[in-house]
């Protein structure tokens, strides 16, 4: 996952050529990877602090030192990006902790993950908020420009298609009252939402200011692939389905990018 999300603010450096500083992205590494452990296994060790399993304690380990790597990279990125990690991060702790009114949830967690139908867009709406406007902000570009704001929307849409096998895949897991997009519309409709934002993310990159022919090659070759992953995911997946093969699209499209 970490390599997906770096993958993606790497994409956004070259497409607005403004790799001066990498530093926010070896942050992107270690902040993803801290985070992703924190939202994961915060109330496992919550609730069993006491009677640690080794794999977890092990986790705990390997999450605080990629925790101090994260401060040693923040101290590096400049001060209006820290204002977006903050927000970033606000946003990542109130997904994981109870802390939030009663009366906004289904259940008794008290987090945004617990919210109705909000999972899918709250994750969204984070990577694009890292993996767009971080780098950019870090390597001097105006967040005024029209390019920034369709590059943010084409991420959003991206990473809500990208989630969908994964939303998929935990039917079998997650609570009704969640409300993820696929208990709500079915696995067939969603697969058709999810076919109609691919069909966005590809129409979006013609509203940039520079399209070469390599750029929309490498668009739609990102489209397909994330397309054919969309179109046979299912309950019952494989193990490396979605948590291997699409969460490594970014990747993937990151490595034709440099490619060619």
């Amino acid at each position: 996952m970490s390599l997906a999300v770096v993958s993606l603010s790497w994409l956004t450096l070259l497409e607005f050529g403004s790799i001066q500083d990498k530093s926010i992205l070896y942050f992107t590494f270690f902040a993803s990877i801290t985070g992703y452990n924190f939202v994961k296994y915060f109330g496992l060790a919550r609730f069993h602090h006491r009677s640690l399993a080794k794999w977890l304690k092990e986790i705990q380990i390997f999450s605080f030192f990629c925790f101090l790597f994260m401060c040693f990279y923040m101290f590096r990125l400049q001060f209006e990006t820290l204002i977006f990690v903050v927000a970033c991060g606000v946003l990542t702790f109130l997904y994981a902790i109870p802390v939030l009114p009663k009366q906004l949830f289904v259940d008794n967690q008290q987090n945004l993950r617990s919210i109705s139908g909000l999972k899918i867009y709250i994750i969204a709406l984070v990577w694009s908020g890292v993996t767009v406007f971080l780098p950019l902000v870090n390597n001097g570009v105006s967040l005024e420009s029209p390019e920034v704001i369709v590059t943010a929307v084409q991420r959003f849409v991206l990473v809500i298609a990208l989630t969908i096998p994964f939303e998929i895949r935990d039917l079998q897991y997650d609570s009704l009252k969640l409300s993820t997009i696929p208990q709500q519309m079915g696995v067939r409709r969603t697969k058709i939402m999810g076919v109609l934002l691919l069909m966005l993310f590809f129409v979006l990159g013609f509203f940039k200011e520079e399209v070469t022919m390599k750029h929309i090659v490498i668009l739609l070759v990102i489209t397909l692939t994330t397309l054919l992953f969309l179109l046979f995911s299912k309950k019952d997946q494989g193990p490396y389905y979605s948590g291997f093969w699409v969460e490594g699209i970014p990747i993937f499209w990151l490595l034709l990018v440099l490619t060619f």
